[in-house]
C-alpha cells in the first residue's frame, strides 16, 4: 500500500497570540519537549508503515520554516512534497490539490492521510491502529473521517452522530444543552477534521459533490510551477487562478452530502490545543493549581497559566489568569475567557500592527535576525545566517547598513568588490549600494546590524539576485 500523510499547515492560530502570529503560527509552537506540533504530525505520519512520502500543504512564506522544523526531526530522510498557496482558500481546495498531486505521483489508489499540523496526539499506539482501521476502510472505496469519543460537552467542536462505522449525520457546534446531551446519548464523536481516503475516490466525490473547486484547482496546478531534487518537490499554486478557486470546507464540499462517508471511532489522546487553557494544561501543575513555563516567582497564587522564556514574572494574590510575556507583547487574561484572545489578535491585525504579524525575532530562508532595539532613523538587529546560505543581492535606498560580525566569517559583495570579514571585524553599506552577505563557513555567523536613515521600514529593499526565488 502507498500511504502519503498529508499535513495541512494553515490558518493563523489567533487565540494563542502574542506567540503565536500569522508569520509564526500555531504549528510552530514549541512545546516543553521542544518539539513543535508541526514537528510532531509530521512524526505522526512518520512512523506509519508503507509512507512514500509526507506532503505539506501551507502558505509559500512559510516553506523554509517548515523545512527548518522538518530536518530537524526526519532522521529516516523521508521524501518531503509541498503544495504552496499564496493565500488560504480552505480545506476543499487544499485537499483537491493534494489529491490530484498525490494521485499524478503515486496512482489514484494511493492512501492519503489527511492530518492537521496543530493538534495534539498523545496516544501514538491508538492513532496507529485507527489509521489501519481507517486504511481498510479507505481501500473499500470510503471517505473515513476519525470521530474522538467525547469526554465533556463541548460546543466549540463539531459533532458526527455515528452508528459504529456508519455516519448518520454531521452537526454543527452545539449549545452547551445539545452537547451535554450529545455526551450522555453516546452516539456522538467529536469531528477531529482527520481523514483517510484514496486519492481516485476523493477526486471523484470532488467531481460529484463540488466539480467547481476541482475545475478550478486542475486549472490553477496546469498554471503553477513545480520544481524537485532529492527526496524534495514542491508546487507553488498560481495566485490568479488560486483566487478563482470558491472558498469551502471539505466537510460542506463533500463530507456532509456524500453517501461513501465512513467514521472510526476512536481514544486517541487528541486535542486541538484551541486555546492557551488547552496548551496550560499540558505543563504539571504546583499544588496551588499553577502551571508555570518558564521562571516566575508567586505569592498567594493560585490556579493561573505562566509562561515568559526570557523574563522572569512576578504575581501576587491573583487567581485563574494566563499570563503569557513574550519579548514585544503580554497577554494577561482571565482563564474563563481563554477564547477571546482571539479579539486581540484581530484589533491588532486591523490597525496594522506588526504585533499580529511577527516576532521581533524573524525567520528567514536563510537564517534570523531579532530587533533588538529601533527608534526614528535607526534599527539595531541580531543577524544569524546559516552556514552556506547567502541573503540575496539588493539595495536600499533611504537607509545605509554598518555590520559587525561577532562570530564567525562573512562573505560581503559590497557594490563592485567582494571581501572577507572576520570576527571582531566591520564594514560599511552605503544607502544606494548593491550588496550581499553570505556565510561561506560550516559555523553560524552572527552579526550585529546598525541600520540608520531617514527610513528603516523592511519595505525599503530591492532585490536583484535570490537563491530562494524572491527577486
Amino acid at each position: 500500500m502507498n500511504l502519503v500523510p498529508t499535513i495541512l499547515c494553515g490558518g493563523a492560530g489567533s487565540r494563542l497570540w502574542p506567540v503565536s502570529r500569522e508569520m509564526h503560527p500555531k504549528p510552530f509552537i514549541r512545546l516543553e519537549d521542544g518539539q513543535s506540533l508541526l514537528q510532531k504530525a509530521f512524526l505522526r505520519g512518520a512512523q506509519l508503515p508503507g509512507v512514500k512520502e509526507i506532503l505539506t500543504v501551507t502558505n509559500r512564506e512559510l516553506l523554509f520554516k517548515t523545512q527548518d522544523d522538518f530536518r530537524e526531526v526526519n532522521r529516516q530522510s523521508i521524501p518531503t512534497s509541498y503544495i504552496l498557496e499564496p493565500f488560504g482558500r480552505n480545506t476543499a481546495a487544499a485537499i483537491a490539490a493534494a489529491a490530484l498531486h498525490v494521485a499524478r505521483a503515486h496512482g489514484e489508489d494511493a492512501v492519503m492521510l489527511v492530518l492537521a499540523a496543530d493538534h495534539l496526539i498523545a496516544d501514538t499506539d491508538a492513532f496507529a491502529h485507527a489509521v489501519t482501521l481507517a486504511t481498510n476502510l479507505a481501500r473499500a472505496g470510503k471517505l473515513v473521517t476519525f470521530g474522538i469519543q467525547p469526554t465533556s460537552p463541548e460546543t466549540g467542536y463539531g459533532y458526527i452522530e455515528a452508528d459504529d462505522n456508519t455516519v448518520l449525520r454531521f452537526v454543527e457546534k452545539p449549545s452547551l444543552e445539545k452537547a451535554q446531551e450529545y455526551l450522555e446519548s453516546g452516539r456522538f464523536l467529536w469531528n477531529a477534521g482527520i481523514f483517510c481516503f484514496e486519492a481516485g475516490i476523493m477526486l471523484q466525490a470532488l467531481e460529484q459533490h463540488c466539480p467547481d473547486i476541482l475545475n478550478a484547482v486542475t486549472s490553477c496546478l496546469d498554471a503553477s510551477r513545480a520544481a524537485a531534487g532529492i527526496n524534495f518537490s514542491h508546487i507553488e499554486l498560481e495566485p490568479d487562478s488560486f483566487a478563482k478557486v470558491p472558498d469551502n470546507s471539505i466537510d460542506y464540499a463533500v463530507m456532509e452530502k456524500s453517501s461513501q462517508v465512513a467514521v472510526v471511532p476512536c481514544d486517541i489522546g487528541w486535542s486541538d490545543i484551541g486555546s492557551w487553557r488547552a496548551l496550560g494544561d499540558l505543563v504539571t501543575s504546583d499544588e496551588q493549581g499553577n502551571r508555570i513555563n518558564g521562571e516566575a516567582i508567586l505569592h498567594d497564587v493560585s490556579g493561573c497559566y505562566i509562561q515568559s522564556n526570557k523574563r522572569i514574572v512576578g504575581a501576587v494574590g491573583v487567581e485563574n489568569l494566563i499570563i503569557v510575556d513574550t519579548p514585544d507583547a503580554l497577554l494577561v487574561a482571565d482563564k474563563s475567557r481563554a477564547q477571546d484572545v482571539k479579539h486581540l489578535y484581530s484589533a491588532l491585525k486591523e490597525k496594522g500592527h506588526e504585533a499580529h504579524k511577527v516576532h521581533l525575532t524573524v525567520h528567514r530562508p536563510w537564517g534570523t535576525y531579532t530587533i533588538l532595539e529601533e527608534g526614528p532613523r535607526f534599527k539595531i538587529k541580531r543577524i544569524v545566517v546559516k552556514p552556506g546560505a547567502s541573503l540575496s543581492l539588493q539595495m536600499h535606498y533611504h537607509r545605509s547598513e554598518h555590520w559587525i560580525v561577532v562570530s564567525g566569517m562573512a562573505k560581503v559583495v559590497n557594490g563592485e568588490k567582494e571581501h572577507l570579514v572576520a570576527t571582531n571585524e566591520s564594514t560599511f553599506i552605503p544607502a544606494g549600494h548593491q550588496h550581499r552577505l553570505e556565510n561561506p563557513g560550516i559555523l553560524d555567523l552572527v552579526m550585529i546590524e546598525v541600520q540608520s536613515g531617514e527610513y528603516v521600514g523592511e519595505d525599503d529593499i530591492v532585490r536583484f539576485q535570490d537563491r530562494y526565488g524572491r527577486s
